[in-house]
């Protein structure tokens, strides 16, 4: 018996044996409405969703609010890698991108959390590493990405340009096969893998027959990181969280176009391969911002606290205290309500009225008071409140924290 035990050892290595920590992959794939989706039903993307859960999602911000953020790509990628809204991390369109580094990414934290981890990127846009993660930059303290599978798209000898971009499609396949390799390789520890070909036929051709047909040849690629999930979690005692999500949707004449507020534009979805969700995500519509505190959630990473305070998203999973924040204009009174969950606890109230966190300094808040057991109200007469153009509230439960803002927009 003990030879056995020996040779199994051998054979597997430790990892058999112990837990590993939990590991992410999180894939954007281009420009997908919901409502196609859930018409064509495509078999891989559902049987992932089987495996956890299905549900539709937002992009966009407030519509009309001082969180609005156009339906495009870019902003979309960064809304889900920052956890915040556009007027934060200052990427507005695809072309002209200035992100600001102080809201970091989820790479970044993963980076400064655990500075020996595997970082991976696989994209089929060679700026998401270079502009949004801000790789090798100074501004990000040099954030290094273990395993680089991009830049595919300036080969145009391997992948020549075609009017129907079908180099885009292979392009993503290059893509996916280097991350199903990777991943049942060496298993990092936080992956991105993104692929466009998708919405480029949506571009080109509107959401007809030939974006259907697109959208198969996706779901066949969610198969392959799939799999090659199931074999590190057989093989490796490992834990994987898949998180599969889309930018934007499209607009709702041809589909053709996005990066406006129209339902259609603003309605994504998101499946995850884990049905160990929280009442949050249960109950309301989950955003795109939703993204960052979940991953850190699952792969134990603690967000420091001025980081925490400016998140705009709600994690998705795990024990959550409140979301949902709403701001009344009422003078020289704030009136503040918001949504709870769990068990009645008591939630506190602090004010900031500076942002100097914007540009990497610190703010000050002050605290306002709290409320009584399982209140989601709360009022407070400020002096003078009704002068200042800009305030910064935090409504802070025991599981997580808010914020909301009072800008010259709100008023």
């Amino acid at each position: 018996m003990r030879l056995r035990i020996i040779l199994a050892f051998l054979i597997w290595g430790p990892s058999s044996f112990s837990q590993t920590s939990p590991k992410v992959v999180i894939i954007i794939a281009d420009g997908i409405p919901a409502d196609v989706v859930e018409r064509l039903k495509p078999p891989n993307l559902m049987g992932i969703a089987g495996e956890g859960v299905y549900k539709r999602a937002f992009v966009g911000g407030e519509k009309g609010g001082y969180t609005q953020t156009p339906t495009i790509s870019a902003p979309g990628y960064n809304d889900l890698l920052t956890g915040t809204w556009a007027y934060k991390h200052n990427v507005w369109d695809n072309d002209n991108q200035h992100p600001n580094y102080h809201y970091p990414t989820i790479f970044s934290m993963m980076r400064n959390a655990r500075p020996s981890a595997d970082l991976a990127i696989f994209s089929t846009w060679i700026e998401n590493r270079k502009t949004l993660l801000g790789a090798d930059l100074a501004q990000t303290n040099h954030l290094k990405i273990n395993e680089i599978y991009d830049g595919f798209e300036k080969d145009t000898l391997r992948f020549p340009h075609d009017e129907d971009s079908w180099y885009l499609h292979l392009i993503d396949e290059n893509v996916v096969h280097a991350a199903d390799s990777v991943i049942r390789l060496k298993g990092p520890d936080l992956s991105w893998i993104y692929l466009e070909y998708t919405d480029d036929v949506g571009h080109s051709k509107g959401t007809g027959t030939a974006f259907d047909s697109a959208v198969f040849l996706l779901d066949l690629q969610m198969k392959k990181i799939s799999d090659a999930i199931h074999f590190r979690e057989r093989t490796q005692n490992e834990k994987w969280l898949l998180l599969i999500t889309t930018d934007h949707g499209r607009d709702s004449l041809t589909g053709a176009g996005h990066g406006n507020q129209s339902e259609r534009e603003r309605t994504t979805w998101m499946i995850m391969n884990q049905k160990d969700t929280n009442g949050y995500f249960k109950s309301e519509n989950p955003a795109i911002v939703d993204v960052l505190p979940t991953v850190a959630r699952y792969l134990g990473i603690p967000i420091p606290e001025n980081i925490n305070r400016e998140l705009d998203g709600t994690p998705m999973i795990g024990a959550v205290s409140v979301s949902k924040p709403v701001l009344e204009n009422a003078g020289d009174k704030i009136i503040l309500h918001w949504k709870n969950f769990g068990q009645p606890e008591t939630v506190s109230i602090y004010i900031s009225y500076t942002n100097h966190y914007k540009s990497g300094g610190e703010d000050h808040y002050e605290f306002l008071g709290e409320t009584k057991k399982g209140d989601s109200v709360f009022e407070k007469k400020i002096e003078n409140l009704k002068y200042r153009e800009f305030y910064k509230i935090l409504i802070r439960g025991k599981y997580n924290k808010i914020n909301i803002w009072k800008t010259p927009k709100t008023n």
